[in-house]
């Protein structure tokens, strides 16, 4: 097991440490990707040498890497490599092209659920899937829903618009991120949807869980246990839901690691993607022909649809689809926590380490 804190100290450093003339990057603290965060590891002073700059806590964004590649470019004139946690890649090409920076890709957000939901497995908290009782269709925490993560708010307005809001489901009054009213940060999806600030303007907002006030941040650890314990199903919204980029995070091993099924407000292709490490999803059970969909818009909208159909199914009927998911639900969980999918994150990692 790799503590996900330690990674670049104990993983990365000692590989790059015995490469001449060469350094590590990565940014300190968590989530940022501002030059001024950067930690730079061995302190050699020879900016000829070989940079690998690591940024795969956060995704990449063409519009917001300038400043900060541009300066790092300025300091390091030698060689660069850029290391992150996304595949088949807009973004990427375009810091290779631009930046002349060569990519490498691992995992990293499966190293940290690894690390974050180690030992839920021999908790008492996670409720066995034969013993619980479905009443809700599904169960959508939502934290930060403005700037880049205002497909949140279009998979909500369909839900609000569908009537579907006796599930679980959290909703902020103002985005914590942003500090940025909700009804107001919907005024810039009008164009698409005319109607949805007039949707969200009749919802009480917020909408928070029993017991919880603003749904705080909580990426390492689970949580919610009662709530997903008579769901059908965990609505996955992710951090990446447009543009072409394969980009999973921890969200995504919530609903394994609480032993649920799940469906995903992702990028067009991750259900595939998450089944290219060993992973099963639903789609002998339900419709998961929304991961196929390359408009992102479309893509929610059939997301919509499929939670509308489970949603008119009365108790009985989410019941019997449960239990025909539990299959799926035992092999991800014991992918999850038996170390076969840790294994397949070290062979990557591996063939990575010797593409420096």
């Amino acid at each position: 097991m790799i503590r996900i804190d330690e990674i670049y100290q104990n993983v990365f450093l000692p590989f790059v440490e015995n490469k001449p003339l060469s350094g590590l990057h990565w940014f300190d603290p968590f989530g940022s990707v501002q030059v001024d965060d950067l930690v730079n590891l061995p302190p050699i002073t020879d900016a000829q040498g070989c940079r690998y700059l690591f940024w795969d806590q956060e995704p990449l964004h063409t519009d917001t890497v300038t400043e900060t590649l541009t300066k790092f470019k300025k300091m390091y004139t030698g060689q660069h490599h850029i290391i992150t946690s996304e595949k088949n890649s807009d973004a990427v090409e375009y810091i290779k092209n631009t930046y002349n920076m060569i990519p490498h890709y691992y995992f990293f957000h499966g190293w940290a659920a690894l690390d974050w939901y180690r030992g839920y497995n021999r908790s008492l908290l996670v409720i066995p899937p034969e013993q619980r009782t479905i009443t809700r269709t599904f169960i959508a925490p939502n934290r930060i829903v403005g700037g880049r993560r205002q497909h949140r708010l279009l998979m909500l307005y369909h839900i609000f618009k569908n009537k579907l809001t006796n599930n679980w489901i959290s909703c902020p009054a103002v985005c914590p991120a942003e500090n940025i009213a909700t009804v107001d940060i919907v005024d810039s999806l009008i164009s698409q949807y005319p109607d949805i600030k007039t949707v969200f303007a009749q919802q009480t907002l917020p909408m928070d869980f029993p017991g919880e006030t603003g749904h705080p941040m909580r990426s390492c650890w689970l949580d919610l246990f009662r709530e997903s314990a008579d769901s059908l199903l965990y609505l996955v919204t992710e951090t990446v839901a447009t543009g072409r980029r394969l980009h999973l995070t921890e969200k995504t091993f919530k609903p394994i690691c609480l032993q649920m099924p799940f469906v995903m407000v992702g990028t067009q292709g991750s259900l595939a993607y998450l089944r290219s490490y060993g992973f099963r999803t639903f789609g002998d059970i339900w419709d998961e022909s929304y991961d196929t969909e390359p408009d992102d818009v479309q893509r929610i909208e059939r997301i919509a649809s499929l939670l509308r159909s489970l949603d008119e199914l009365p108790a009985a009927g989410k019941q019997e689809l449960f239990d025909q998911c539990r299959e799926v639900i035992e092999h991800n969980y014991q992918h999850f926590y038996s170390g076969a999918f840790e294994q397949i994150l070290w062979q990557e990692l591996q063939e990575m380490l010797h593409e420096f």
